[in-house]
C-alpha cells in the first residue's frame, strides 16, 4: 500500500471548498462562473492560491485544489473531452434519484490534451506540504451523461478508466502526492460496482506512485440526497456492498462518510488495512462541529482503523457553504485531530 509520508492523523478535505463571490455566486452548487476570458483565467488561479493559502492557516496536513477551477466535479473533466457533444443534451436519472440535462457522447471518447494538469502544477508551486487531486471515477463520469455511441455503461468506463488513468500519471509527474477518484455511483449500483466498478477504477489507478483514494458519500446535503437520505431506513449499509471488494482492490484508501450520517460504525472493520479518511465533518449543515465532537468521531473509529492509518476528513465537499462557515469546520478538523493525537502520544 502507498502512503504519503506524513504525521499521525494527517488531515485533509474530501473535495470542493467555496469559491470567492468575485468568481462565482456564493452558496451555490456548480454555480457559473462570474467571469470571462483571461479574467478567469486569473481568477482561477487567485482562488486557488487563496484556498492553498486557507487550509494551511487552518493546520492542514494535505492541500487540495478545493475544486476552485471547475464548476462540476464531473462535467468539467468532461468538457475537455473529444466524443461528448455539451450542444445535445438529454435528460437522464442521475444516481437513480434525480433527473438532470447532461451532455451526450456521440464518438470515441478521447483526452486530447491534459486538463487539470498545469492547475495542478500551480498549486504546487503554493505550498512544500503534500497536495491532493480529486478526478471523476469512471462509474460516475457514466452515469453523469447520455451514451448513444458505445451502447454499454461497462464499454465507457473501461474508455474513461483509460482516460483518467493518462490525467492522474500526469498529475503524479507535475508533483501531486494524493490522487482521489470520487465515486458516489458506488453507493447505489451495486452489480456493476462488483462486475466492473472495481475493476475499472483500479484501471485509471494502474501504474501510479502517488497514494490513491476511492471516494463514496452520500451526496452534497442538496434536497435530492436528503430526500434519497430519508428512504434508507435507520441503517445506511451500502458500504456494506462495497467495502469487501475495495478491501480486496490495489486502491489505497477509502473515503467514507460518517458524522451525523447513519452507517453503522462497525462496517468500517471491512476495510481493516486500508487507509482511511473518515468525514468526521458533517457538510449538510451549517452547524460548525467542536473540536471535541470532531475527536469522538475518531475516537469511536479507531476501533475499526489502525491509528497509522486513520485521515480525519469531511463527509463531502463544502462549496455551498458560505465561506466563514467552512472556514470555520476547517479549523474544527485539525484541533479535533490535534486531541486525539494527544490521547494517542503521537507526536508531530
Amino acid at each position: 500500500m502507498t502512503r504519503i509520508a506524513t504525521g499521525p492523523l494527517p488531515t485533509s478535505i474530501v473535495g470542493s471548498l467555496p469559491k470567492p463571490s468575485w468568481l462565482a455566486q456564493p452558496e451555490t452548487l456548480w454555480s457559473p462562473w462570474a467571469l470571462e476570458g483571461d479574467a478567469l483565467t486569473e481568477g482561477r488561479r487567485d482562488a486557488l492560491r487563496l484556498t492553498a493559502h486557507e487550509q494551511r492557516l487552518a493546520g492542514l496536513d494535505i492541500v487540495s485544489d478545493g475544486e476552485q477551477t471547475r464548476q462540476h466535479f464531473v462535467t468539467t473533466f468532461l468538457e475537455h473531452l473529444s466524443g461528448v457533444d455539451f450542444a445535445r443534451r438529454e435528460t437522464v436519472r442521475i444516481r437513480d434519484r434525480y433527473d438532470a440535462s447532461v451532455p451526450t457522447v456521440v464518438g470515441a471518447v478521447a483526452r486530447e490534451k491534459p486538463v487539470f494538469v498545469d492547475d495542478a502544477r500551480f498549486l504546487r508551486a503554493q505550498t512544500a506540504q503534500p497536495i491532493k487531486w480529486a478526478l471523476p471515477g469512471p462509474m460516475t463520469m457514466v452515469d453523469t451523461l447520455a451514451d448513444r455511441h458505445y451502447g454499454s455503461r461497462e464499454k465507457l468506463a473501461w474508455e474513461f478508466a483509460a482516460i483518467l488513468n493518462q490525467e492522474a500519471r500526469e498529475l503524479e509527474a507535475a508533483g501531486v502526492d494524493v490522487i482521489q477518484f470520487d465515486e458516489p455511483a458506488f453507493n447505489v449500483f451495486f452489480d456493476e460496482v462488483r462486475d466492473w466498478g472495481v475493476a475499472a477504477l483500479e484501471r485509471a489507478a494502474e501504474g501510479l506512485r502517488a497514494e490513491t483514494v476511492v471516494h463514496i458519500c452520500y451526496g452534497y446535503g442538496i434536497p435530492a440526497n436528503t430526500e434519497w437520505k430519508a428512504t434508507l431506513g435507520s441503517q445506511w449499509r451500502q458500504y456494506e456492498q462495497t467495502f469487501p471488494l475495495l478491501q480486496a482492490s490495489s486502491i489505497d484508501t477509502v473515503s467514507l462518510e460518517c458524522l451525523h450520517s447513519r452507517v453503522p460504525m462497525e462496517l468500517i472493520e471491512l476495510i481493516r488495512g486500508k487507509g482511511v479518511m473518515v468525514g468526521a465533518i458533517d457538510v449538510a449543515s451549517d452547524a460548525i462541529e467542536s473540536p471535541e465532537e470532531v475527536a469522538e468521531t475518531l475516537r469511536k473509529v479507531l476501533d475499526y482503523v489502525d491509528a497509522e492509518n486513520l485521515i480525519p476528513s469531511t463527509n463531502c465537499g463544502m462549496a455551498p457553504l458560505r465561506r466563514e462557515v467552512a472556514r470555520g469546520k476547517l479549523a474544527a478538523l485539525t484541533a479535533g485531530a490535534e486531541i486525539v493525537r494527544g490521547e494517542l502520544g503521537a507526536a508531530r
